[in-house]
């Protein structure tokens, strides 16, 4: 199936979402025989199912207006960016700094695969991960990085 560019679409998806305060934080598009859209939202505090009832209607209205699919069937899903999303650009780094993370190599580094604690400090080549068993900071090469994402308590 043809679509239009992800940016478009990405764009339109922002302009709509900035008048509710929210931040897009992704739109993928899965081709496929159940072709979808999803835009992934968040928001101070988060996103809730009322949230993202609220948004539905205007961005599927507007992305009608758009047409991306040149009029091929699509279902349009929206949803908030979830706890365990991995973190795929600055802006993730940034909301996350000073915050509880969990990171998975692709190979071990001192022994370990998995790393918990706080992110304490992030560049363009390394994360640096202070874990909570009191152990000093570790400094983790991104291009290891297999995923990293907020960490999660379920108390």
């Amino acid at each position: 199936m043809k679509i239009k560019d992800l940016s478009e679409i990405e764009n339109l998806a922002v302009e709509v979402a900035n008048g509710f305060g929210f931040e897009v934080v992704e739109v993928a598009f899965k081709q496929g025989r159940e072709p979808s859209l999803t835009i992934y939202l968040d928001k101070e505090g988060g996103i809730d199912l009322n949230d993202c009832a609220a948004y539905h209607p205007i961005i599927d209205q507007r992305l009608d207006e758009l047409d991306p699919t040149y009029g091929a069937p699509y279902t349009l899903n929206v949803s908030s960016a979830g706890l365990d999303r991995p973190f795929k650009t600055e802006r993730d780094f940034e909301k996350n700094l000073g915050n509880k993370v969990e990171v998975k190599l692709y190979s071990p580094q001192q022994g370990k695969k998995y790393f918990e604690g706080i992110m304490t400090a992030f560049d363009a080549g390394t994360v640096t991960v202070a874990e909570v068993e009191g152990k000093p900071p570790v400094r983790i090469p991104r291009n290891k990085i297999a995923k990293i994402n907020q960490g999660v308590d379920f108390d």
